[in-house]
């Protein structure tokens, strides 16, 4: 008798992904819905999903939720978890949503230490409408409204999300990290395990940013944009975490 081993966790909808060939969010996905079917809070969990490519999560995640204007995630999930304490609440956004017109939302989120967990995935680059510059766009980087490469006197520099919210004083968890190795991913998981556990305890605010790849509109292959990632985000967003305010959970 074969026994499985590894299996579609209960917390993904039978269906196949819709994202483009070597796009990250797949992983990404995977690790969140094991990390909720392992906490076994299926059945109480409530997501928010964002505008952009990452909205597509209300497709695949076996849960209730909803879909919140382009950039307010935050205030949504802080409006249902007030209003059902119960209740696991997050947010599954991308760096066009939440680092551009979500950038309010998400600091202030998390200076009131609301008890909510963020999954942040920043590609650097406005995936679903065109390949625009993002705010996490890196210096010199192409993109479809940076055709010459993004220039800091013209367009700013890239805004580092996590850097700055590790200055706000209601964040319990704040973490960085990858999924473009196998190691990596292992870490990514335990990122996120603890972001939701921090919120079963009741301890505040979580957010783990993943480092992703969009080969579509970085324009190389899914083996060339890890590499790219490897040798340019992960210079320009180092790994790593920035607040633990709790230490060992287990």
């Amino acid at each position: 008798m074969i026994e499985a081993t590894y299996k579609r966790p209960e917390s993904l909808a039978k269906r196949e992904f819709s994202y483009c060939p070597g796009c990250h969010h797949g992983i990404i996905h995977r690790l969140v819905a094991e990390t909720i079917d392992e906490l076994n809070i299926r059945e109480k969990t409530l997501m928010v999903a964002p505008v952009g490519c990452s909205v597509f999560a209300y497709e695949f995640f076996d849960v209730d939720g909803t879909v919140a204007p382009h950039g307010r995630a935050p205030a949504v999930a802080t409006g249902m978890k007030r209003s059902l304490s119960d209740r696991v609440v997050f947010t599954y956004q991308g760096d066009g949503d939440l680092a551009a017109i979500g950038t309010a939302e998400i600091i202030h989120a998390a200076n009131r230490g609301e008890k909510i967990t963020t999954i942040f995935v920043n590609n650097a680059i406005y995936g679903m409408t065109g390949g625009q510059m993002a705010p996490t766009t890196l210096l010199g980087m192409k993109t479809t409204t940076s055709p010459y490469g993004r220039k800091s006197e013209t367009e700013g520099f890239p805004l580092h999300v996590s850097e700055l919210l590790k200055e706000t004083a209601g964040i319990i968890y704040l973490e960085r990290v990858a999924v473009s190795s196998p190691q990596e991913v292992r870490k990514a998981k335990a990122a996120i395990k603890k972001a939701f556990t921090v919120q079963l305890r009741g301890l505040g605010f979580a957010m783990v940013e993943v480092l992703s790849t969009c080969p579509t509109n970085w324009g190389l292959s899914p083996v060339e944009s890890i590499k790219w990632l490897n040798e340019n985000m992960k210079k320009e967003y180092p790994l790593g975490v920035f607040v633990d305010k709790v230490g060992d959970l287990k």
